[in-house]
C-alpha cells in the first residue's frame, strides 16, 4: 500500500537527453500553488495604501500601460518593499530549511541559534558607534551574521557539527549577542537610540530599489548553489556514515550549506531588520503542505517569500490606521507557532 501510494506521488520525467528526473507531484503542486498565492498578495499589496490602487490597474501598470501617477507609486514606491519581502521572505525560508535539515531538529533556525541577533549586532556597531549610513549598516549586518555563525560552528564543532549541540550553543551564543545589544543601546545618544530600536523592529517600510539589488544579487547566487547540493543535503539525514559511503563529503557540504544559510539570514536581516520566526516556521508548514520527508528546500523558500508577503499586508489592513511593522506579525504568529511545536516535540518524546 505505501509503495503504491509512493508510485502516484512520484511521476519520472525524461529529457530528450536521456536525463531522467523524478518529480513529486504533490511538492510540485504546493510550490505551484504557493507562487500563486505570493503572486496575487504581491499584486493586492501593491495597490494597499493612502492612495489605493485596483488589481486591474497593479497590472497595468506593470505592464507598461498605467497611467503617469499610478506609475510613480507602483513602480517606485510600492514595488520596492514588495520586492524586498518577497526576496527577504525567500531567504529566510531556505536559511531555515538549511539549519533544521543541518541540524536535524525542527528547532534548528536562525531565530534560535541567534544569527540574526548576530546580524543586529553588526548592525547597531555601525549605527551606535559610527552612525553609519544605510550601506554600512547593511555591511555591519553581513559581517555580525558571519561571525556568529562562525562562533558557532567552532563551539559546536567535536569531529562534526551535530543535532543539539549545534542547537544548544546557538542558545547560548544567541543570549550573549542578545546582552551585546542592549547593552549598544545603552550606550547610544537619544537619536542613534531610536533609529537602533525601528531597524530592531523588523519593517519594510521606506524599502527602495538600493535594497532590492544587493539581495537579488546575491540571491541569484546563493540559491542556485543550495539547490545544487539539494541530493547531498537529503543523503545527509540518513546519518554521516552512510553519506560517506555514498561518496558525500559531510563536512565540507555542510559547512558550505551552513555559509550560504548565514549568507541567506544576514543578508535578509541587513535588508529589514531582524524579522522573527519566519525562518522557524516557513520549512515546518512547507514540509506539513508537502506531506514529504526531505529539506523541502524549493517549497520552503516559497513559504517563507508568502508568509512575509502576507504579514506585511497584515500589517497595514488589519489594525486600521495604526500599521505595525511586519517584525510584529511575525513575531506574535511565530511565538504561538513555536509553542505549539514545543508541545507537539514533548509530547512526542523528542524533548
Amino acid at each position: 500500500m505505501t509503495t503504491t501510494v509512493k508510485a502516484m506521488r512520484t511521476r519520472s520525467v525524461r529529457t530528450r537527453g536521456g536525463l531522467s528526473l523524478r518529480l513529486d507531484v504533490r511538492a510540485s503542486a504546493v510550490v505551484v500553488g504557493l507562487l500563486l498565492a505570493a503572486l496575487g498578495a504581491s499584486i493586492v499589496l501593491i495597490g494597499t495604501g493612502d492612495f489605493p490602487i485596483g488589481a486591474g490597474d497593479v497590472l497595468k501598470t506593470l505592464l507598461g500601460d498605467g497611467e503617469a501617477g499610478q506609475e510613480f507609486i507602483v513602480r517606485e514606491l510600492r514595488l520596492p518593499r514588495v520586492l524586498v519581502g518577497l526576496l527577504v521572505g525567500a531567504a529566510l525560508g531556505l536559511g531555515g530549511a538549511l539549519f533544521q535539515t543541518v541540524s536535524r531538529n525542527p528547532l534548528g533556525s536562525p531565530d534560535v541559534l541567534g544569527l540574526g541577533q548576530g546580524a543586529t549586532a553588526g548592525a547597531l556597531v555601525m549605527i551606535v558607534l559610527f552612525s553609519g549610513s544605510a550601506a554600512a549598516v547593511t555591511v555591519g549586518a553581513l559581517a555580525g551574521g558571519l561571525a556568529t555563525g562562525f562562533a558557532i560552528y567552532l563551539l559546536a564543532w567535536k569531529r562534526g557539527v551535530h543535532g543539539y549541540r549545534l542547537v544548544l550553543v546557538g542558545v547560548g551564543v544567541s543570549a550573549i549577542v542578545t546582552a551585546v545589544n542592549g547593552y549598544l543601546i545603552t550606550k547610544a545618544d537619544l537619536v542613534d537610540a531610536a533609529r537602533a530600536v525601528v531597524w530592531m523592529t523588523g519593517s519594510l517600510s521606506g524599502r527602495d530599489w538600493t535594497q532590492v539589488w544587493p539581495l537579488l544579487g546575491l540571491s541569484a547566487v546563493l540559491v542556485p548553489l543550495v539547490l545544487g547540493n539539494a541530493r547531498a543535503l537529503r543523503m545527509m539525514e540518513m546519518g554521516d556514515d552512510v553519506s560517506y559511503a555514498l561518496g558525500v563529503r559531510v563536512e565540507r557540504v555542510r559547512l558550505l550549506l551552513m555559509v550560504a544559510a548565514v549568507l541567506l539570514t544576514a543578508s535578509a536581516t541587513a535588508a529589514a531588520g531582524p524579522v522573527g520566526f519566519v525562518a522557524l516556521t516557513a520549512p515546518q508548514l512547507a514540509r506539513r503542505l508537502t506531506r514529504s520527508p526531505g529539506p523541502n528546500l524549493v517549497p520552503s523558500l516559497c513559504m517563507g517569500a508568502t508568509l512575509l508577503i502576507v504579514a506585511d499586508w497584515a500589517s497595514q489592513r488589519a489594525f486600521g490606521a495604526d500599521q505595525l511593522p511586519v517584525g510584529v506579525v511575525t513575531g506574535i504568529l511565530g511565538g504561538v507557532y513555536l509553542l505549539w511545536l514545543l508541545v507537539m516535540e514533548r509530547r512526542a518524546g523528542r524533548i
